[in-house]
């Protein structure tokens, strides 16, 4: 159900009923895209069935889906049929058109190639937890989670949401237990349950932004360690916790190739409404754990409107030249019910 994560905090102690919740979402209910539409987005059942519930309660969690459909006609298509309609007006009229109709050239042709594409449909769902105000989505790009917060705060005008924020960022933390790794040895670098695996990347500040990956590597190496010293910061470093669910943290607080190990499912029912109910349930208790243990190795979370720190730097050596540490978080970004004309793009995790 669940292959990334990007948790945002509730703000205001907000809380809907289902039923509040189902009328707000049943404007927004998904449709497919028109002949000449190139996007659609709405909520879609979680079950998918049809005319169904669009929020669906498993063991107290509330779960939403929300449905992205797209109709794309390559741009080198379009131009041809558009060059081809020029083609023919300076055949008949014995001038070239201008700017100005090419352009119009080129939007008709789009929308004459547009019923003929073929839609492609991506999902992102979302995971509610109002016991400990968390709204989580599994959006694979920061892209599709702005589309999910904005069609959130479409539908309810009294949500607030912010980005998770702790006392220490990802990359400052993934800093520290890359570098407290020793020679062939991986365990005990990473706090708690979790541990170190066999991915991460590296890329240095400067302008050249260079980017060394490694994959299947052990990186209890001097070489990882070099890279470190040299500069080059942590932006992605596969982890699993307790065993029991593997992942890649990210420098902005994403979880990456979420994947619940062998063993976590094996009670799960596996047919009809009773295996959906058990994925929910099984997938969101695990995360319920997981979660509050990783903000804990990261420092504790940061509430809402507090200051945040510079980041630490003390056991963690990323410069030789005696400079402070250029680990800096980001400032806190607040999105609510009030600001649907603001630009989503402009979220960014930190």
């Amino acid at each position: 159900m669940f292959k990334n994560l990007t948790v945002y905090k509730i703000l205001n102690g907000w809380t809907q009923s289902l039923e509040a919740m189902e009328s707000a979402l049943d404007a927004d209910r998904f449709v497919s895209c028109g002949a000449t539409q190139e996007k659609s987005v709405g909520w879609t059942e979680p079950r998918g069935e049809a005319h169904g519930p669009l929020v669906e309660s498993v063991a107290g969690q509330r779960i939403l889906k929300l449905m992205i459909e797209t109709k794309a006609v390559p741009s080198s298509t379009v131009r041809e049929k558009a060059q081809e309609e020029a083609d023919q007006i300076e055949a008949n009229t014995g001038r070239k058109p201008g700017k100005k109709h090419m352009k119009e050239l080129r939007e008709d042709a789009l929308l004459a190639l547009l019923p003929q594409a073929f839609p492609r449909n991506t999902s992102v769902w979302v995971w509610i937890d109002l016991a400990h105000g968390w709204l989580v989505t599994d959006a694979s790009s920061q892209g599709k989670s702005d589309e999910v917060v904005t069609a959130l705060v479409k539908a309810f005008n009294d949500l607030s949401l912010t980005l998770l924020q702790t006392s220490i960022t990802p990359q400052t933390a993934m800093t520290r237990w890359l570098s407290a790794v020793t020679d062939d040895e991986v365990d005990g670098a990473a706090p708690g349950g979790f541990s170190i695996e066999r991915e991460c990347e590296l890329k240095s500040g400067d302008e050249e932004k260079s980017v060394v990956k490694f994959n299947r590597h052990n990186l209890a190496t001097d070489e990882v360690r070099k890279h470190i010293v040299e500069g080059k910061l942590p932006t992605r470093l596969a982890m699993s916790w307790e065993g029991r669910i593997g992942f890649v943290l990210t420098e902005s607080m994403q979880l990456k190739k979420l994947a619940f190990l062998e063993g976590v499912f094996d009670d799960r029912a596996d047919d009809g409404e009773s295996g959906f109910d058990a994925d929910v349930a099984l997938t969101t208790g695990e995360l319920q754990k997981l979660i509050p243990e990783l903000i804990e190795a990261l420092g504790g979370e940061i509430e809402p409107g507090v200051a945040l720190p510079d980041a630490p730097t003390s056991g963690v050596s990323i410069a030789t030249d005696g400079q402070s540490d250029p680990l800096q978080e980001k400032d806190r970004l607040l999105v609510t019910g009030a600001d649907k004309d603001r630009n989503p793009g402009s979220l960014q995790g930190g």
